[in-house]
């Protein structure tokens, strides 16, 4: 992602991948959209992927990523949020912990 952000000018600035999301962090300069950032993201590392795994070609109805993004600007909490993204897997391995504690 680091290598296809900086053909777009994006600096990824913190990232992790889970098995069925990821939150990153992306600098992007103010004249892009966030929609075309997160479309180019999402476009061509869906290509690279089904290249690399499946597919060499005729992507044609085939899906990678989901329709839809959250997004929320990075001001004065950046170094949160980074390490937000950072220990993303460990609250989530508490939080389903705690859950099948409270199944028992």
């Amino acid at each position: 992602m680091k290598e296809l952000g900086r053909c777009f000018e994006i600096e990824l600035v913190e990232g992790h991948v889970v098995a069925d999301h990821v939150h990153m962090c992306p600098g992007v300069l103010p004249k892009f959209s966030v929609a075309h950032t997160i479309g180019k993201l999402k476009g061509k590392s869906a290509i690279m992927i089904h290249q690399k795994y499946g597919r060499k070609r005729n992507f044609v109805r085939l899906n990678f990523w989901s329709r839809g993004y959250s997004v929320s600007t990075v001001g004065l909490d950046e170094a949160l949020i980074r390490n937000d993204i950072r220990t993303q897997d460990e609250r989530e391995k508490e939080r389903r912990a705690n859950e099948l504690g409270n199944l028992a």
